[in-house]
């Protein structure tokens, strides 16, 4: 399988999951989708059948609420199966809305109170610069979630110690919670403020899979490394594109036809 089509396969099973739950954040989970697929087909060292494997790349993510891609992703890789990710948001399930990473492998932490879970990524690899070890630390953040003052703290810690070896990825869609970003808090260009904290930043689109391998693949001697992954919202589906609902409604009726259509190809 390809990145492409494990992309393809995340937003489907995404859709069908949370039409059947009536849970939400299916945007969220639509714009991410090609970020997770390329991390866990072309860039993580990892072993399914050895969750905790001492050389794995750690990859958290932050943005939580995001969780459902995760876990689509490690199914699809093997780290537990099928019958268990169709447990997601039921009574007694470990598959939370919010990623959980008691009782699921391949999950590093827990995360969903914004900032947080980037700063255990910093944690973690400066943990391996001071072991010595070589493994890569990737965490996913939404642009929504640099509104937190944490996040810069997190930065300069960063950069202070050079974790070269830490990638933190920005999901770019402009949007967050009920408004775009621009109306709720508005943002100084975020590339030369990642780099005026002293990263390493590169622009990609968040949906091109090459682009992305290329960018993901990069290490810098001594700077961590930021990546702007500019994103649309609900990306795969037209009528969610863009559109601030689909942050918390859930597809039932005609609107859950209409996407399965529209990702499997079949027209609009």
């Amino acid at each position: 399988m390809n990145s492409e089509n494990l992309a393809k396969e995340i937003r489907i099973k995404a859709l069908e999951i949370i039409h059947k739950t009536k849970a939400s954040h299916i945007a969220s989970i639509f714009s991410v989708a090609d970020i997770i697929a390329v991390l866990y087909n072309d860039i993580l060292k990892f072993k399914p059948e050895n969750p905790k494997w001492y050389k794995r790349d750690r990859f958290i993510l932050s943005k939580g609420h995001a969780g459902l891609s995760l876990y689509i992703a490690l199914c699809k890789k093997g780290f537990f199966s099928e019958k268990i990710l169709n447990t997601y948001c039921q009574n007694g399930s470990f598959l939370q809305g919010h990623i959980s990473s008691k009782n699921v492998p391949g999950v590093e932490v827990s995360s969903g109170s914004l900032g947080h879970g980037v700063n255990i990524a910093a944690g973690m690899a400066m943990a391996a610069k001071l072991n010595g070890e070589d493994h890569r630390v990737f965490a996913l953040i939404g642009d929504g979630e640099c509104d937190e003052g944490s996040i810069w703290e997190m930065a300069l810690f960063a950069n202070h110690y050079e974790l070269n070896n830490f990638i933190v990825i920005v999901d770019h869609n402009k949007m967050q919670s009920l408004d775009f970003c621009e109306n709720t808090l508005k943002f100084i260009n975020l590339a030369k403020k990642w780099k005026s904290f002293g990263w390493t930043v590169y622009e990609v689109d968040g949906h091109n899979h090459k682009e992305l391998k290329q960018v993901l693949k990069k290490t810098n001697s001594k700077k961590p490394v930021c990546v702007i992954a500019h994103t649309v919202k609900g990306k795969g589906v037209s009528f969610m594109e863009n559109d601030i609902l689909w942050h918390y409604r859930d597809p039932q009726g005609e609107f859950y036809y209409n996407a399965l259509k529209e990702l499997k190809g079949l027209g609009k």
